[in-house]
């Protein structure tokens, strides 16, 4: 993944509605979700949402298909895994890191 690409991704999740979509058809896995029952549950209508769908499938976030009459949107999660991996590369100074070090940090956050 390339920086503007990274860039693109992360703008097109920077939005309440286009991230809580994103969050929801990562939970909803292979199968996906309809556009008409992800505007169901996050209450939004079809016009807004589709809008903001458009955003995250044209960050390459999302995949779109067509059943019959609908559409239907997934996780693109080869693109989820390598934004993740771009973030986190080289992360905590080339050290690995581990589990652990994430439990105690929110193991002292949670005690203050």
């Amino acid at each position: 993944m390339t920086s503007s690409d990274a860039v693109e991704s992360l703008a097109a999740l920077a939005q309440e509605h286009r991230l809580a979509a994103y969050r929801l058809l990562v939970q909803a896995g292979e199968p996906g979700l309809s556009a008409g029952a992800i505007a169901e549950r996050l209450d939004l209508p079809a016009s807004s949402l589709s809008f903001h769908l458009m955003h995250l499938v044209r960050a390459g976030l999302i995949e779109q298909q067509r059943q019959g009459r609908s559409q239907i949107y997934r996780a693109n999660y080869v693109a989820m895994t390598g934004l993740i991996d771009f973030l986190t590369e080289n992360c905590c100074g080339g050290a690995s890191c581990t589990p652990t070090v994430a439990c105690a940090t929110v193991a002292r956050e949670d005690a203050a």
